[in-house]
């Protein structure tokens, strides 16, 4: 598999300090896959984006794109390797123009230094299209837009600048059901299009549907790294809520409410005057 990876972690690890934020993290992201990172907060899902996305070098382990071993300073070094990276508080100017967004910093000119305004409304216009979103205006400002199809915008401009891998972080966290729709159908569009998706989110009911692979971290180790045919929703589920823990909070509180009714029935029996049998 890691032959034939875009992206490739062989047990990255990385320190802040004393802190160990990752330990020994592997997963390989292939063209046409999503890998999808699961984990609550403080897991390690932001700092595997961080290393990916180029903004930390990694302690430990082998980081690979195509093959070869990288250490990036930067974002730009990743994105010129063609990693993309869309995080969940996206960098976007509000009252700009959809159009003028999508081109930011990579605005399409014509003679004398101009602006070539109409071939950047028609690209926008046509690169969402094929995404499947159909916006009236490209000319409205951005910050009009729902939460969803503003991610949707931003992952369609990484797409037309030559992303071969898509980091999304958390990118269906602040939506409602019908917008976290539209962002799982892009992304399984992004896919489909041979792209290499990392998911980052901490919903497996998000995950699993759109997930070829899942890797669940907690606490920067991972706890399981498995193929969607080797792992049910259900399983899924468990693992990144901690089976084992519910279960004896389960215990507990069922412990406290027992507790309680027994408080209740007591007190209740005292306001009657009836002795409880001590037997």
């Amino acid at each position: 598999m890691t032959g034939h990876a875009l992206v490739s972690l062989d047990a990255v690890g990385k320190n802040h300090g004393n802190v160990i934020a990752l330990r020994e993290v592997s997963l390989d992201v292939a063209a046409g896959e999503v890998t999808c990172v699961l984990g609550d907060n403080g897991a390690g899902k932001s700092t595997l984006i961080k290393i990916v996305a180029g903004l930390h070098r990694h302690d430990s382990g082998t980081y690979r794109v195509e093959g070869t071993p990288v250490a990036f300073d930067s974002p730009r070094q990743a994105l010129d390797r063609g990693i993309a990276t869309v995080y969940q508080d996206l960098a976007v100017v509000p009252l700009m123009p959809v159009w003028r967004n999508f081109f930011l910093g990579s605005e399409k000119r014509k003679g004398l230094g101009r602006l070539d305004t109409e071939h950047m409304r028609r690209t926008t216009k046509a690169r969402l299209l094929e995404m499947g979103i159909d916006l009236r205006d490209v000319d409205q400002p951005i910050g009009t837009l729902s939460g969803g199809e503003r991610q949707c915008v931003a992952i369609a401009r990484a797409v037309h600048f030559g992303a071969k891998v898509l980091v999304l972080d958390e990118p269906t966290a602040a939506l409602g059901v019908k917008q976290a729709g539209v962002v799982l159908r892009y992304i399984v569009q992004a896919r489909e299009r041979g792209l290499g998706v990392i998911f980052i989110t901490h919903n497996p009911h998000h995950a699993y549907p759109v997930g070829d692979r899942f890797l669940v971290l907690k606490r920067g180790r991972s706890v399981a790294y498995r193929a969607k045919e080797d792992i049910t929703q259900e399983e899924l589920t468990a693992l990144m809520a901690g089976g084992a823990e519910l279960e004896q909070l389960a215990h507990e509180l069922q412990a406290v409410t027992d507790g309680g009714a027994a408080a209740e029935m007591t007190q209740e029996a005292e306001r009657l005057g009836i002795t409880p049998d001590r037997e």
